[in-house]
């Protein structure tokens, strides 16, 4: 039995090393077939690309770009930028494979956002360029002058539409706005760009801030002004927690807006519309409801009654604003799938939870009402009997 135990260790062992050996740097594997070696590569972390290259003490570096899975109506590039870690300020090598089949690949340094990847010289000397296609995969080939560049490359890489022989503009959101890096020639160690990271981080705290602040805590706080305040017991405390609530959701999404404008403001040439100005329109709105707080009537005043109207009617299209701009949220950053949904079944529970109160506290309002109503018929009828009035409207004979 426990040679059969071993056994079964054993085998599972070699499985798993084996997967971790099918998973380790693919590019180390790859056979050019015009027979060209390159003694170091790198798996580049997306949009399915490979670095290998060759880097003597003269500053010469040989590159071999390789990008996978890509399409005869898309366009590839890679560069490097000596000055920034971000797009603009590279120097792009592009390749794609025009409508005649045949292959085009330039030089064309990127100076705005907005690019259209026009031809133009590099600030580096760029000698035997050329790129081929197939398989799915192209290959920009070329030998770079990296005089007073250091060892240290800040790399950006690229994919995009084709219109005919036309590069677009590609993707803003996704594996799109992460492909940046550093690459260390020496060492051959890639990681992360300063730049890149920052602003992915960014991305993400302003997701989530406003995820807590207008997708949860808000919806939190409409319920607990709509179902608590029924029960007599838990007046005023309502109140409190529905204004806390409510309060702290707008604090927390303040801070997610202006880390979005902040965002902005470092990407000029990346623009979401439709996700900008639901939050616009949010924070406007919500900044009207704080202060509506200070001009509230009291529960007596003839406009009491309008200001509910306004004051629900702005409250319920905050959170549906808020709902909608957060799921655009989730299209343009695109994170793992596990966070939308866990999203998703906050959702679903709160609004569980709101339809299981709404139909208890009816039940509750209802059967109130009706004590209320016997109560009252209770009573006029022993005030009756209390006027000595007998069923013929006559009062009794006293002896």
């Amino acid at each position: 039995m426990a040679r059969m135990l071993f056994k079964l260790v054993l085998s599972l062992s070699l499985f798993v090393s084996l997967i971790l050996s099918s998973n380790a740097q693919t590019c180390a594997k790859y056979a050019f077939s015009s027979n060209r070696v390159f003694r170091s590569c790198t798996d580049l972390p997306v949009l399915n690309s490979f670095l290998h290259y060759n880097y003597d003490s003269s500053e010469k570096l040989e590159i071999a770009y390789r990008h996978t899975g890509i399409t005869s109506s898309r366009w590839v590039a890679w560069a490097i930028n000596p000055t920034s870690t971000g797009m603009v300020g590279s120097q792009a090598l592009v390749a794609y494979q025009q409508t005649d089949g045949s292959m085009r690949v330039y030089k064309s340094p990127i100076t705005q956002y907005q690019t259209q990847l026009r031809e133009g010289n590099l600030n580096f000397d760029v000698s035997d360029l050329s790129a081929t296609y197939a398989n799915s995969e192209i290959i920009i080939f070329a030998t770079l002058e990296l005089s007073n560049n250091g060892t240290t490359l800040n790399q950006v890489w690229q994919e995009g539409a084709l219109s005919g022989n036309t590069p677009q503009m590609h993707a803003t959101s996704g594996t799109n706005v992460q492909s940046v890096g550093t690459l260390n020639l020496v060492s051959g160690e890639a990681g992360a760009a300063g730049g890149g990271s920052s602003r992915l981080r960014k991305r993400n705290i302003h997701g989530v801030l406003n995820t807590v602040s207008w997708g949860i805590l808000m919806p939190i706080g409409a319920m607990i002004a709509r179902y608590l305040k029924v029960f007599k017991s838990a007046d005023p405390a309502w109140f409190y927690l529905h204004a806390s609530c409510q309060f702290s959701a707008y604090v927390v999404g303040v801070a997610g807006w202006g880390t979005g404008l902040k965002l902005g403001s470092e990407s000029p040439g990346i623009q979401y519309d439709a996700h900008r100005t639901i939050g616009i329109i949010l924070f406007c709105l919500a900044t009207l409801q704080v202060f509506a707080l200070l001009l509230r009537p009291k529960p007596d005043h003839k406009l009491r009654f309008y200001w509910n109207i306004y004051h629900h009617l702005v409250g319920y299209t905050v959170i549906i604003l808020s709902v909608i701009n957060i799921f655009k949220g989730f299209d343009i950053l695109k994170p793992e799938k596990k966070w939308k949904n866990a999203y998703i079944g906050i959702i679903v529970a709160l609004a569980f939870n709101a339809f299981m109160l709404e139909a208890y506290t009816w039940f509750v309002v209802v059967r109130r009402k009706r004590s209320e109503s016997a109560r009252k018929m209770a009573h006029g009828v022993n005030g009756a009997n209390g006027n000595g009035v007998n069923s013929r409207g006559a009062r009794p004979q006293q002896a």
